[in-house]
């Protein structure tokens, strides 16, 4: 069943630890009580920022549907809310570390993952250290009648993410992120041009302050498809309303209207060198 509208609540905090589920569950029920259907947390939002160093902890990871998992999708029925959150999912086939969004509707089912496909590694994000980059690229999700998909952080930084789930079909992405206020100058025209060139909705949830001397912050911000921004803010919780018609428009007008040469850029692409393995 499609919907026309889709209200979302963009949710800067994080609960780094079994101890935070109320507040958890305090923060998505704000959100529900100002109309949001879905919220979505910053990156890994139920995890300390163990990237500020190189040492990577076993105790940072779990295995599918591990106790993070399992916080999530507890919180989402109790209060009636869909939710994106996140955790590092330790693969039990070959023990990989993936950056892992988890999807969840407002009863608590699980409706799957997406893993980050670009991975830091640098001063404060040691994040190549701490996990593997993601073997699929993503795909939209439809549980809520309003098809959306999800990219982590640097993933918007390299836009084939957002143009291929505009191509499948998705009328908004949701960016989980993790930076430092200093850089979000940078990050705020990426978000923008995403929109325009994507032609869908594009919206980001940072995590809201300084952790382990990683200068942590930076605004929430919602981007519409004709690229005006719908919403900035430093709030801990700001809830935005997505239109299905927004899109429809996009893709009728310029840019959107532009075909997208997937055949081309397959070949091209392919012609390329892989990358180079991850660093372990």
């Amino acid at each position: 069943m499609s919907k026309e509208k889709l209200s979302v609540a963009l949710i800067s905090d994080v609960f780094p630890d079994a101890s935070h589920e109320p507040r958890l569950r305090d923060r998505l029920s704000e959100a529900k009580s100002l109309g949001a259907e879905l919220a979505v947390l910053p990156e890994i939002p139920l995890n300390p920022w163990a990237p500020s160093t190189k040492n990577a902890r076993d105790e940072d990871a779990e295995a599918p549907e591990g106790p993070r998992h399992q916080m999530l999708a507890r919180c989402a029925k109790q209060v009636g809310i869909a939710v994106v959150g996140g955790a590092i999912v330790k693969s039990p086939d070959t023990g990989a570390r993936y950056n892992t969004a988890l999807f969840f509707d407002s009863k608590g089912a699980f409706h799957g993952t997406y893993c980050k496909l670009h991975i830091p590694d640098e001063p404060g994000f040691w994040e190549i250290y701490h996990y593997d980059p993601g073997i699929e690229a993503p795909r939209p999700f439809d549980q809520l009648g309003f098809p959306f998909g999800i990219q982590i952080c640097s993933d918007i930084n390299r836009p084939e993410g957002c143009h291929l789930l505009g191509a499948q079909g998705a009328l908004a992405v949701v960016a989980p992120r993790a930076t430092e206020a200093i850089t979000y100058q940078k990050w705020r025209p990426v978000f923008i041009a995403n929109a325009l060139t994507s032609g869908l909705y594009v919206l980001s949830v940072n995590r809201p302050a300084p952790e382990d001397g990683v200068l942590m912050a930076g605004p929430s911000i919602a981007v519409a498809p004709n690229g005006q921004v719908l919403l900035e803010t430093t709030d801990p919780v700001g809830v935005v309303s997505l239109e299905r018609k927004a899109v429809e428009k996009a893709r009728i007008d310029y840019p959107g209207y532009l075909s997208v040469r997937s055949d081309l850029y397959a070949k091209a692409w392919a012609r390329l060198e892989k990358p180079s393995p991850a660093r372990v």
